[in-house]
């Protein structure tokens, strides 16, 4: 009686498991397990990755570092070292980062003729931050200017001027996504003609109340009518021990609400998980996703099992409801 109860169970809670993976375009592996990381060669080690697509092709990567890491790649398979950003420092940043050359989390994007870069200054742990503007029109080492400083935070504030990513919506508005624990991921609006603030409003779009209320790392990504606010979870550069993890939420406006598959608010704290620690892959998150001519990529770094940090590259697919996962 007993056995036949727990195979009764068993069938059920399977086919329950089968009609979700159904609905979200899964097939029952995808359900259960993450894919590795896509194959990447040559200089693949990355913290807080970017990758832009280059108009006359190939690919442009920056990452965590001192004065910002490049790296180029013609086929975003093998990647090489493309020197810095800033090789004669950023005396403008120090007061953010007490004299550190290392600046963290820039996003890049091309746009009007020359490459854009949002990136913070900071120390670990700290709110006292601020988002930098750079700009390049060929994007190789040594040829960013600054453009001077976009927003900061302060001990006081509630909020960390850090983890920037610059959408641009099909009517051509510009908003800038940040933050990193604290109160949460916060919003900008931005004028298209300077690339700084084009008002006083500050918006919030996801907050979390536990473990630590770790969220951060925003990067929205705009695809049939749905803003995709994908955000990392928990907490990072701990190496191997590193509990990062890659979540999403959608809306139809930029400035929310955002609401992951279970309709939870992102300010509530939602977020559907869509990769995680698994197999030898360590904490992968600071997700970024940039469309390609094959498919949609999602960017990221992860950890070695000697605390390595890494690139990741995956393709996404998206199913018949329009959310997405990793394979």
């Amino acid at each position: 009686m007993r056995s036949r109860f727990r195979k009764a169970l068993l069938a059920g809670v399977t086919g329950i498991v089968a009609i979700a993976a159904s609905v979200y375009g899964l097939t029952m592996a995808d359900a259960a397990t993450y894919p590795n990381p896509g194959l990447v060669t040559g200089s693949t080690t990355a913290h807080d990755p970017a990758i832009v697509k280059r108009p006359g092709g190939g690919y442009l990567l920056a990452t965590t570092g001192d004065g910002i890491t490049l790296k180029t790649s013609s086929d975003r398979t093998a990647f090489a070292d493309a020197g810095k950003a800033f090789p004669n420092g950023t005396p403008w940043a120090d007061a953010y980062t007490g004299g550190s050359a290392n600046l963290w989390a820039p996003d890049i994007s091309y746009h009007g003729g020359k490459y854009l870069m949002y990136y913070a200054a900071s120390t670990f742990g700290s709110s006292k931050s601020a988002i930098f503007m750079a700009q390049s029109t060929t994007g190789a080492a040594g040829t960013w200017t600054n453009s001077g400083k976009v927003i900061e935070s302060t001990a006081t504030s509630g909020w960390n001027a850090i983890d920037p990513n610059l959408t641009v919506t099909p009517s051509g508005e510009w908003y800038l996504s940040f933050g990193s624990f604290w109160t949460g991921i916060k919003m900008v609006r931005l004028d298209p003609s300077t690339g700084k603030r084009a008002d006083s409003t500050i918006t919030n779009i996801a907050e979390r109340f536990v473990n630590s209320k770790s969220v951060e790392a925003p990067y929205i990504f705009y695809r049939n009518g749905y803003y995709y606010l994908f955000m990392a979870f928990d907490l990072c550069c701990k190496g191997a021990s590193s509990t990062y993890r890659t979540v999403v939420a959608r809306s139809t406006s930029i400035t929310g609400p955002y609401q992951d598959r279970a309709g939870t608010l992102t300010t509530a704290g939602g977020g559907t998980e869509i990769l995680a620690s698994h197999d030898a892959i360590h904490g992968p998150g600071h997700p970024a996703v940039f469309t390609d001519t094959d498919a949609d990529v999602l960017v990221y770094h992860y950890y070695t099992a000697a605390g390595d940090a890494k690139l990741g590259l995956n393709l996404l697919a998206w199913s018949s409801t329009g959310w997405p996962a990793v394979r």
